[in-house]
């Protein structure tokens, strides 16, 4: 029987940089509902559930993803671990894809390589992830099995591996058999997250220039945009992105 493979994208309206950003309209639909639009693309993805947290302040977006007809499941705000590997197994997972709601322009096609990265290494991986260093920010995702997920949820103690879900596995790389979708052929100067209101700016140019010629876009197509209009690229340009603390 095939594996059940559960896309779960984390989001919630609490953002401290850009507040709300996951249901900002752009081309007439919020911004989760263009990543789920283009998630549910994907080959190799049995279903996706939206995570969010308990907070009253993310009624708004779980009853927005619920009409969508996407599940929901609602945990701690800080405990995304906990949140993420509880999400997992409400839907039954066998495998785990890890999105965060700040990346509307993900690649189904991009997801389904990496799925299949991890489902045909030999020996068998616990972790497989986009390099981001390699593809541009905002195609963002992480697979993980369940079992090596629990391993996770049972024996992380420290505050970012319990907030950020994946460090417990990638910091291990002695316990852990870890993998990175990477192309060396790639130089990627952009950032496709909406963390900003500069980044939330150059998103919008992007849908708004690429839907309506190609609702089923791919990254290549966005890339290709951005070369078109040199100044895009000047948009968020400077915008820091959150680091995790060093392994």
């Amino acid at each position: 029987m095939a594996p059940r493979i559960i896309g779960i994208i984390q989001a919630r309206m609490g953002s401290t940089r850009l507040p709300g950003k996951v249901m900002k309209p752009v081309a007439g639909k919020t911004l989760i509902t263009h990543q789920i639009d283009r998630l549910r693309r994907s080959h190799h993805l049995s279903g996706l559930c939206v995570a969010t947290s308990t907070l009253p302040g993310d009624d708004p977006l779980a009853a927005h993803v619920k009409g969508l007809g996407i599940p929901v499941f609602r945990g701690s705000e800080n405990d995304v671990l906990d949140r993420f590997y509880r999400a997992a197994l409400a839907q039954q997972a066998d495998i785990a894809v890890r999105f965060t709601g700040d990346c509307p322009l993900i690649d189904p096609a991009l997801v389904d390589t990496l799925v299949d990265l991890y489902r045909n290494a030999d020996p068998a991986l616990a972790y497989a992830a986009i390099d981001v260093s390699r593809y541009p920010r905002g195609l963002d995702a992480e697979v993980v099995g369940m079992a090596d997920l629990r391993t996770a949820w049972e024996e992380a103690h420290e505050d970012f591996e319990r907030e950020h879900v994946m460090p417990f596995l990638w910091r291990r790389p002695d316990r852990f058999r870890l993998a990175w979708l990477s192309d060396p052929s790639i130089d990627p100067p952009w950032r496709w997250c909406v963390d900003t209101e500069q980044d939330f700016i150059l998103v919008r140019h992007l849908l708004e220039t690429l839907l309506p010629a190609n609702p089923a876009f791919g990254w290549r197509d966005a890339d290709g945009a951005m070369r078109a209009h040199p100044n895009w690229g000047l948009i968020n340009r400077d915008v820091v992105q959150k680091t995790l603390p060093p392994t």
